[in-house]
């Protein structure tokens, strides 16, 4: 009898919760797709640790034990309210404030020698027009930022510099409208943020040239 076919898989890494914080919504949306399929390939899920240095490991592991078509790795932020779909990762660690491990880095190079910045290969303009479709608040985001969720979205582009058929890139979510408080009305529910994730990568897989739209900002 022939070898059954194996199905390809997608790798989605969210964090630890942080900050005195009792959960993270990005570990909570990624693993509410564990073992999902989206458009022929299953979901493979793995939680990152809020640590500079370690996640990296973690990420490398999970991509060598996964052999992923594609990875989006997912973090809050907590002051925005909306999936914010990341551009641009920078090479230095630069924390607020201590990670789970109570490091600090102030202006470490997160790769020494390495580029000033990797781009995401994701089709991000794309899955922005997706989500505005669905109806689900997301933004094309210039910054991701300088504590852990850049280290890792820096990392995981380095790793795979030299394997360009594997796409990869980070996307932000915000606190749910659930947990928001106040705010609640100006940010996506948790299940929307969930479908965002899936609208996102589902779009990754079946775009090959990126949408030629607007999405950028003035500061």
């Amino acid at each position: 009898m022939p070898a059954a076919r194996k199905i390809p898989t997608i790798l989605l890494t969210g964090f630890a919760s942080f900050g005195g914080d009792r959960i993270n919504p990005s570990w909570q949306a990624v693993s509410a797709l564990k073992g999902r399929r989206i458009a022929g390939h299953r979901v493979a899920a793995r939680e990152l640790p809020t640590e500079f240095g370690t996640s990296l490991r973690a990420l490398r592991n999970a991509i060598r034990e996964t052999s992923p078509r594609l990875v989006l790795c997912v973090g809050l932020a907590a002051g925005r309210a909306r999936m914010s779909l990341e551009r641009v990762a920078i090479n230095i660690d630069d924390a607020r404030i201590p990670d789970n491990a109570g490091r600090r880095p102030i202006d470490v190079p997160i790769v020494r020698g390495g580029p000033a910045a990797y781009f995401t290969t994701l089709p991000i303009k794309a899955m922005l027009v997706a989500l505005d479709q669905a109806g689900i608040p997301a933004e094309v985001s210039q910054s991701a930022g300088t504590f852990v969720c850049n280290h890792v979205f820096y990392g995981l582009m380095h790793a795979l510099r030299r394997r360009p058929a594997i796409r990869a890139g980070f996307v932000h979510v915000p606190w749910p409208a659930e947990d928001a408080g106040s705010h609640a009305d100006r940010r996506p529910s948790f299940d929307q943020i969930v479908e965002g994730l899936r609208i996102s990568v589902a779009t990754a897989l079946a775009t090959s040239e990126d949408a030629r739209i607007g999405a950028g900002a003035e500061y």
